[in-house]
This record gives C-alpha cells, structure tokens and sequence, in this order.
C-alpha cells in the first residue's frame, strides 16, 4: 500500500475550504488551469493554428485515455460526456423483442434514460438490480442476468452510496449468457484500479470532470474491436479517412478513421479542453492510480472511525470504493446539515439519506478535522 502525500499545494484551494465533494466535481490543478489557459491563447491566434494541430491535439489525449484505462489508442473514441458515450453504445448494440437490459437501481440519470429509451423502442425492457437493504451491488447485478439479458449497463461503483460492482464477476457472467456489458466509470476511472482486460467490456465512458480532474466536456469511450465497424452518433469532417489533408475535404468518401476514431464527437479539437484534459492524465500518472486509491482509501477509512461515535454508518471497507465514503442516517439526514457544513466552510453532498464525502489528495488532517467537528455537533446524530 502506498500512501501519497498531500498535494495540496497543486491545486489552488483556499486553507480554509475543505472539499469533500470530488464525485460532484474535481477541482483543475494548477498545471491543469494553466494548460488550459495555454490553450485559450492559441485560439486566440489562429494564424498560427496550423491543419496538424487538430490531429496532434486529439491524439495526444487518446493516447493518455487509453494509458489511463488500459487500452491501446485505436479502442478510443473522444466524447463531450457520459451520456454521449452511452448513447453510442445504445445506437450499436443489438436488442431484441421481450429481451432485457440490467442497470443498477437508483442509478444515475445518464444511465437510465438512453436505455429505457432503446428498450422502449425495441419492445424490451429494463430490468432493475436492487440490493434492497443488503450492501451486495454485485450479488443483485448477478441475479439479475440470464438468457433474456442482453446488455448490462452498470458503474464500477454506485454514484450515490459509493458501494463497488465486482466488474470481473459481471463481466464474466455476461459473456457466459451472451450479453453486452457497458460501462460507465465516470465516479471511478482515475482513482481506482480498472482491470480492463480481466473484466472485456464491449463499451466504457468515463466523464473527465470529476475524478480525471479535467475540464467539463471532456471524456473518453473506449470500444472494443468488434464494435468499431459500428455507426457514430454523427457525421462529422474529422472522423472520416483523409481528413488530415484540408485540401481535399471535399473529396468525400465513406471511409472512416481506424479504429474508435468513426465515434469522435465534432469539434473535439478544442485546444483548451483537450490541453487541459491532457494536463490532468499526465498528473494522475504520475501520482498512479493503485497509489491515490490506497491514499483515499486511508483517508475514508479514517473518517468513517472517526464518525462512529456519532452513529453514523458506512459500507464495509471491502464494498466501497476507496475514494467514496457513503454514511447514513437510519432516521433521514438531520434538518440543517449542510447548512451547518457550509458555515464551517465543510464541501459535501446529501444523497438520500445519506452524506456522501469524496475527497482527493488535496485533502489533509485539517480538512478531516473540520468535518469531523461539524458531524460530531449537537444535533448531528443518526
């Protein structure tokens, strides 16, 4: 296990903020900040702007998604956000009549809608994993698939409550019963360990604002080889074959970029958001995913002791994801909780009925401290 440092001084947070809310937005680094404005300044001379600083802009990106989630460039697509990701999932997969898709309960809204949308107009349905008042995701998830199934669509760990999906487990019980597994790692990919080999997703979109600590409207999709033959949502200059020589753009073919490239969203060539995102990966790299997971899984673990006094529960260590700390109040949280958090300058988010805390490597003991403090307040009880 390899804890990291605070690294706090690489953000510009002020001492007496304590944000714990990274799985509503991850803060830009300074680096990150800077890149961006680097990029901004290239905009504003276009002049200088040449034709191959698209494509050296989009590929330098999809080579640090690919390194981050364990695919070469060619599985990598470009996407704005999740929902644009799984929407070119829903466009590709197959689904038949009286079939079934598996997605999580209460699962995040961007996971839900485009694929009630396809089951509807497929004459299928959406099947609802619940894990009801266990804390077993995977178990409910499991159950939930036989020979009707066929596609999964599930996160790595539950937007809400933080608790994890054993993704080998299902990715193995989807192939046993012919089903497509989709994946949404947007509260996951970059601060926890994705096998991506073991668990053979047919697709994966991750939102880079939160976790890959990246600026809005950047993201990747991975796609696996067999579904790269596939349709894009649109049909853009940039994803079609000999799109580098500007000169013959109007030399139209049907033909597109090897490999993911076809499902590039337009206007990926954004200097500020692609230099920006490009910043982020390198950072998270350098720390290492393993070792900012076994950071934040010791702050959690940390937080989760400290609060037991005050009745508060949380998931068992081995069933949460290491950056996510979900407790819960049996009796609905307390009226005035965030209110309270807010005035001692305390960042985090109410879920149901629970308080999601979130940190990253900006935090310290003192941010610890003051949550703490405020949970441990009269009238802050379970």
């Amino acid at each position: 296990m390899t804890n990291l440092p605070c690294q706090r001084d690489a953000f510009a947070i002020p001492r007496d903020v304590h944000y714990f809310n990274c799985a509503y937005m991850g803060p830009l680094p300074r680096c990150v900040s800077e890149a961006v404005a680097a990029g901004a300044a290239m905009k504003a001379s276009p002049w200088s702007y040449r034709p191959a600083d698209f494509f050296a802009q989009i590929e330098g990106y999809r080579r640090r998604a690919a390194r981050l989630i364990g695919a070469v460039p060619d599985d990598i697509a470009l996407v704005p956000s999740a929902s644009y990701g799984l929407a070119t999932a829903a466009r590709n997969l197959p689904l038949a009549r009286r079939q079934k898709i598996v997605v999580l309960g209460d699962q995040f809204p961007s996971n839900y809608y485009v694929w009630t949308a396809k089951a509807a107009a497929a004459g299928a349905h959406v099947c609802t994993a619940r894990r009801d008042e266990g804390d077993d995701w995977t178990a409910a998830v499991l159950a939930s698939i036989d020979a009707d199934t066929a596609i999964v669509a599930v996160p790595h760990c539950h937007w809400a409550d933080g608790r994890i999906v054993d993704l080998i487990a299902v990715g193995a019980a989807c192939r046993a019963h012919g089903a497509a597994l989709v994946l949404d790692l947007t509260q996951s990919l970059g601060a926890m360990p994705f096998d991506l080999a073991a668990v053979q997703p047919d697709f994966a979109v991750a939102a880079g604002y939160k976790w890959q600590l990246s600026p809005y409207g950047t993201g990747m999709l991975y796609v696996a080889p067999r579904w790269q033959d596939g349709e894009p949502i649109e049909q853009n200059w940039l994803n079609r074959a000999g799109s580098e020589d500007f000169s013959r753009l109007v030399d139209y073919t049907d033909a597109y970029q090897p490999g993911a490239r076809r499902f590039d969203f337009g206007e990926c060539a954004n200097p500020p958001l692609l230099m920006g995102a490009c910043a982020a990966l390198d950072l998270i790299d350098y720390w290492g995913v393993a070792a900012i997971a076994d950071s934040l899984h010791a702050m959690t673990d940390a937080i989760a002791v400290a609060v037991q006094s005050s009745g508060l529960n949380a998931a068992p260590a081995a069933r949460r994801a290491p950056h996510f700390l979900s407790l819960s109040y049996s009796a609905g949280v307390p009226d005035g909780l965030l209110t309270r958090l807010a005035a001692a300058n305390v960042h985090a988010s109410v879920r149901g009925s629970s308080l999601r805390v979130t940190p990253h490597l900006y935090n310290d003991a003192d941010d610890v401290a003051a949550l703490v403090a405020v949970m441990r307040s009269d009238g802050v009880t379970a």
